[in-house]
């Protein structure tokens, strides 16, 4: 059966990360909900959670919740003052969503769990922020799929009554291109209604159990007799496992799986509630199609790896596997902490990772927004990629060979390569000055992930290209001394300057989502391509150098 490639409706997008930090900051200062101002308490956190990056520690909030009535995944009228008594948490999270939503869900049951009996004194509350899948089916069928039916109620209703519920809670929502962007928010609510805090949920899946002991201790703070957490993790950050670190993990059926380095093999991360919203099972059953040819035709092998650490209970992998089509010829893995989706940058679910013999990751997709490949569509993806895999960090004797005799203006960059300067008045002038070259303007921030992993690609093409076509990079929302340490470790032979996403749409209005974003501008200074998001492999990134910047 072949591997068939398939569109969703309505696909579900990480949020903007500019999204999330005008929320976060606007958190942190004073916040408008419901025509209340609510103050954030202002007291510092200390120890290892203020240096979390994975985890937000929650503002402090003041004053009363907004109220709502709304249908939960029975059709039951649900109102928040129903509740009085319960500390509420409270999420707001989109009922098909693949990414930051499961990861929420799931650190609200465990800090349930954690509380122990006490539990039964926190209500659970989720509310759609998914405005094309607004159903009683819809948040049925994401409470289903993560065993959340009998553990809390999800809220919908029309369109206008969830419009109305958010402008309250100040949650943005938004459809970018046919995907969902919403601000990942989740606020717990004391006894008497009040609003006690607001925190952010990250994209870390091992942060998850972090997170659900925040939460449980923010509850037990705020009921009667401040019960005892029955948990106590460290704050500290956890470190992803990288596709350079070799580790062995449970294999779904009995035995083990082995990661890492060695030989160059393909990854699929998935989980089994990806099945409310694509047809994971007949895809992992024509993945065996995939597996036959690597065999036969000198490809890299395959190994699935399901994301336990976020599965609704033990028993829904192996539940979820007897029900496949035919036994599947590849491995599936079980990641139970989480490490290994974020040491190989897994963002959203179903997610292919190609890697290297040294354990590099060559090449990203993104199954959910981008739908499933062929085959054949799938193994020239893996063969373009080892084909021109990413180069490491730039040699700097090699980058200046490469460069010399570059003209006037372009030397000029160089000379300026790693460099942080400031100011989107500054970047407009640089623009201008570069009148008759192309130019490729690089978002980053060295807080993005997937800026992160795209850099070295980034760096490769302007060492290649350097001499015919100019490379800028515009650093976003970003702390100065975060993005000169990160220049400093990720050498490229161009300069960075430093603002604010807003201050970016001065100079390129049009198509930007958040960070990554690659924009190429023509010799006569006018924009002629944005693209959102992370380069998955050089391959990539030339052929739009080449297309965009050199005219094909």
């Amino acid at each position: 059966m072949p591997i068939e490639h398939r569109q969703r409706d309505h696909k579900q997008r990480r949020p903007s990360t500019w999204v999330w930090i005008g929320v976060a900051a606007a958190a942190f200062a004073v916040i408008l909900v419901a025509g209340t101002e609510l103050t954030s308490s202002g007291a510092k956190t200390t120890g290892t959670l203020a240096n979390n990056p994975d985890l937000d520690p929650g503002t402090s909030l003041s004053a009363q919740a907004p109220g709502f009535a709304l249908a939960d995944q029975f059709g039951k009228q649900i109102s928040l003052r129903s509740f009085r008594g319960k500390v509420v948490i409270l999420a707001f999270n989109d009922s098909e969503c693949t990414t930051i939503c499961p990861l929420t869900t799931t650190a609200m049951v465990e800090a349930k769990n954690m509380l122990g009996p006490a539990g039964s004194r926190v209500q659970l509350l989720g509310i759609d922020a998914n405005p094309t899948a607004t159903t009683i089916a819809d948040v049925r069928a994401y409470s289903e799929v993560h065993g959340m039916v009998r553990r809390w109620h999800f809220l919908t209703g029309s369109l206008a009554q969830l419009k109305r519920v958010w402008k309250a809670y100040k949650i943005e929502v938004a459809i970018e291109q046919g995907q969902i962007d919403h601000t990942p928010a989740l606020f717990t609510i004391d006894p008497d209604g009040r609003l006690a805090k607001l925190y952010l949920t990250q994209q870390s899946y091992a942060a998850v159990p972090q997170l659900g002991q925040l939460l449980a201790q923010e509850a037990a703070r705020l009921l009667p007799g401040h019960p005892r957490v029955r948990s106590s993790l460290s704050y500290a950050v956890i470190s992803g496992l990288a596709p350079t670190a070799r580790t062995v993990v449970p294999r779904s059926g009995g035995g083990t799986v082995a990661l890492g380095p060695g030989k160059p093999h393909l990854y699929l991360f998935f989980a089994t509630w990806d099945q409310q919203v694509t047809d994971v099972r007949e895809q992992l059953d024509a993945l065996n199609g995939y597996q036959q040819h690597a065999k036969t035709d000198r490809l890299p092998a395959l190994t699935a790896i399901d994301e336990s650490s976020v599965e609704p209970s033990p028993q829904a992998l192996p539940r979820f596997t007897r029900a496949l089509p035919h036994p599947l010829s590849y491995p599936v893995a079980i990641d139970g902490s989480g490490r290994i989706a974020d040491g190989y940058g897994v963002q959203d679910e179903p997610w292919l990772v190609l890697v290297s013999a040294g354990g590099r990751v060559l090449w990203y997709y993104d199954i959910s927004t981008s739908g499933w490949l062929s085959r054949a569509a799938l193994e020239r993806q893996v063969r373009n990629a080892l084909a021109r895999p990413p180069q490491g960090p730039a040699n700097a004797a090699a980058t200046r060979a490469e460069l010399a005799g570059s003209p006037g203006p372009l030397a000029a960059l160089h000379a300026q390569g790693d460099q942080l300067l400031s100011g989107e008045p500054a970047l407009a002038a640089r623009i201008r000055s570069l009148r008759g070259y192309p130019i490729v303007l690089n978002a980053w921030g060295s807080w993005c992930a997937p800026c992160r992993a795209e850099f070295g690609l980034l760096a490769s093409a302007s060492a290649r290209y350097g001499r015919r076509v100019a490379f800028l990079g515009a650093d976003v929302n970003d702390d100065t001394g975060d993005a000169r340490a990160f220049l400093g470790q990720h050498p490229v032979s161009y300069p960075s300057y430093q603002m604010s996403g807003q201050q970016l749409t001065r100079i390129v209005p049009q198509g930007l989502l958040g960070t990554p974003t690659t924009i190429f501008i023509d010799p006569a200074g006018k924009i002629v391509n944005v693209h959102t998001g992370e380069y998955e492999s050089l391959g990539t990134l030339d052929g739009d150098v080449q297309s965009y910047a050199l005219g094909g």
